[in-house]
């Protein structure tokens, strides 16, 4: 090369242009694969309860090669359960970058998204006892369970906790109208007469009822977003600010937020998966019923309702703990609204779409115990203040509900005894 030779040709300027836009697109992919395993690393170790990951292969693997009953509902119960946890953390950051509004919406319909998931599954397989049940569960273990363990891990050291008695019982009141419509149609049932004559013309104005009280609820559910997200979305923003200060120290990581596309790969992922092991979790319930004994009563209103809860208990008694008591009850009541006012409804109208006769009649028995339920919620947040024994007088109640309902046996057992 001669000092009249250019240094950059216009071939060699290609060449070097070509190479400079194949390094960036390296770095580029190198960028996005890094993203996306510390995405991975962050969203698995975001709950403790995600462990049981481990679980979800073994799930569908059972599932899919039509192997044991049982072990398939066991192992498909336990994997719903960090799937559920994973749902709730991509759905969290999802909302954080979709502003107040959107980001509550996304958190208010995709907050029971395992509860539906589950449920609509049970419905196309024609499961309606499973359904009824694990909704008047959800309620039960929110009111009782949750509300017991609260009171229990936030006052053991404590001699009072005190709480906004005023927001409680605004949110309790709420909840006794929605558990009311609940108790409506065993009601009018239990008042008309019940010979088999006159049984298919009022099964047929139950679910009329039903179907009716069903898009009330929903129109109240639709005002009550209105309330929480509109005309007094601050008070709901700050407390949504304090939960996630005291959640932060728990947690030993480092800062790190989720991506919108990330949120949304996650939010489908955790979905699709929910989707499949709910799927091999119904289609066994029959089997496991006839091998265990246990009625579908009792694994809806019990069993069930610990798959999609799991991750809001433990945010409440962490709350709680921290004697944010106004936090702690608004997960535990404002999630058996959602169920009451949202869910319960909403499968009432997929039933009705997927010609499946899901009603809001309950048992007299299941009504009774879900008036214990709403009562003794009432009473015990009544003054404004709690201790560790009121939270043994939930729990207390929440085991002779539960054990109950382990001898109840189903309405179909009794044309299985012989005469």
């Amino acid at each position: 090369m001669d000092s009249t030779t250019p240094l950059l040709t216009a071939d060699n300027h290609r060449r070097a242009g070509g190479q400079l836009r194949a390094d960036i697109d390296a770095d580029a992919d190198q960028t996005t694969w890094e993203t996306a395993k510390m995405d991975l690393h962050y969203v698995i170790y975001s709950s403790p309860l995600n462990i049981l990951l481990l679980i979800v292969p073994l799930g569908i693997f059972f599932g899919f090669m039509e192997l044991s009953h049982t072990w398939t509902f066991v192992f498909n119960f336990l994997a719903i359960i960090p799937l559920a946890a994973i749902l709730a953390y991509a759905t969290e950051e999802l909302a954080d970058k979709a502003g107040s509004t959107v980001g509550g919406l996304l958190n208010a319909t995709f907050g029971n998204a395992v509860e539906l998931i589950v449920s609509i599954i049970a419905l196309k397989e024609g499961q309606v006892r499973i359904v009824q049940a694990s909704m008047l569960g959800s309620l039960l273990s929110n009111l009782l369970l949750v509300l017991g363990f609260c009171f229990i891990f936030g006052g053991y050291n404590r001699v009072q906790q005190r709480f906004n008695q005023t927001a409680a019982q605004t949110m309790s009141s709420l909840l006794a109208i929605s558990c009311a419509s609940l108790l409506i149609p065993a009601a009018f049932r239990a008042t008309l007469p019940s010979g088999k004559s006159a049984s298919g013309i009022v099964d047929e104005k139950i679910l009329e009822l039903s179907r009716g009280t069903s898009i009330i609820l929903l129109i109240i559910y639709l005002l009550f977003l209105v309330f929480q997200l509109g005309s007094h979305h601050e008070l709901f923003e700050q407390q949504m600010e304090e939960t996630d200060e005291i959640m932060s120290q728990y947690s030993n990581k480092p800062a790190h937020t989720l991506s919108i596309r990330s949120s949304l790969c996650f939010l489908l992922s955790a979905t699709v998966i929910i989707s499949l092991c709910a799927d091999y979790l119904v289609g066994t319930i029959d089997n496991v019923v006839e091998s265990t004994g246990l009625s579908k009563t009792f694994i809806g209103l019990i069993v069930i309702p610990i798959v999609g809860n799991a991750a809001e208990h433990v945010t409440s008694v962490l709350v709680a703990m921290k004697d944010k008591m106004d936090l702690a009850l608004s997960v535990a009541i404002g999630s058996s609204l959602q169920i009451s006012l949202f869910v319960t409804p909403f499968m009432v109208l997929v039933g009705w779409m997927i010609n499946v006769p899901m009603t809001l009649n309950f048992s007299t028995f299941e009504t009774t115990t879900l008036f214990i339920a709403v009562f003794l919620s009432n009473y015990l947040i009544l003054d404004g203040e709690s201790n560790w024994l009121e939270g043994v007088m939930s729990l207390a109640m929440y085991l002779l509900i539960a054990m109950a309902f382990f001898y109840y046996p189903d309405i179909e057992t009794f044309g299985k005894v012989p005469a």
